[in-house]
């Protein structure tokens, strides 16, 4: 039973959601300020947290960034209906996905699901090192390294670098890698894939010649670069 952790201070609608979400077989305990939530975040006992950006004491926004200098727990943003800003920030300071307020108890149980997805099925049962010029991959481990120093990634993050080492020298289209990585169809308009990849490309090191190790193919995708 994998244990859920809201953090949202509409009291009305935290109750809503976890009735639900207890109902459809998570575990579920929530807190209605960023400092609480951040401190209940760090300790390790939930698989995942969903976030409102707009909250008392602390913001979600800094709750985020603070949570990402301490953990890689996977993270599912709350933002307002049609606010594209907040959307994309977050994504940049590393949440996983987000879902539109107001949304229903079943969305968001379903990208919960997915998120969950993402960070056991990729590399299940694979305990094969892949290794692409200086980047290494422990798949099963959901382990990466550059030049070999670790690198921290989101659970988003490592799902699409996966795609991509696994098609190495390829070009895989930002619809494969939504639906490989996502696990969901790419939508449009939908900048989460060009978001991630640009995180990607701050933490991986660069090649002899300075280039990104991902290089995006003009309307086609990215691709991984063999160096």
């Amino acid at each position: 039973m994998a244990k859920v952790l809201l953090i949202d201070d509409d009291v009305e609608l935290v109750e809503m959601l976890k009735e639900y979400l207890e109902q459809d077989g998570f575990e579920v305990a929530a807190v209605h300020n960023g400092a609480d939530g951040l401190a209940q975040a760090v300790g390790g006992e939930f698989a995942i947290a969903v976030l409102d950006v707009m909250m008392p004491r602390m913001q979600g926004m800094e709750t985020l960034r603070q949570l990402r200098t301490r953990s890689q727990l996977p993270v599912l943003m709350l933002t307002a209906k049609g606010d594209d800003a907040d959307r994309i920030l977050g994504l940049e300071l590393g949440a996983d996905d987000y879902v539109s307020k107001p949304c229903t108890p079943r969305e968001l149980s379903a990208r919960i699901r997915a998120i969950l997805r993402r960070t056991q099925q990729l590399g299940s049962g694979d305990s094969n090192q892949f290794v692409v010029g200086r980047l290494a991959m422990w798949p099963e481990q959901r382990r990466v390294q550059w030049d070999g120093n670790a690198v921290a990634l989101t659970s988003t993050e490592f799902n699409l670098l996966e795609v991509l080492v696994r098609h190495a020298g390829h070009t895989v289209s930002k619809q494969d890698l939504s639906e490989k990585a996502l696990f969901r169809p790419l939508a449009r308009f939908d900048r989460n894939v060009d978001v991630h990849m640009s995180s990607l490309r701050h933490k991986l090191g660069t090649l002899a010649d300075g280039r990104s190790c991902i290089q995006t193919v003009h309307r086609q995708g990215y691709v991984l670069v063999k160096d």
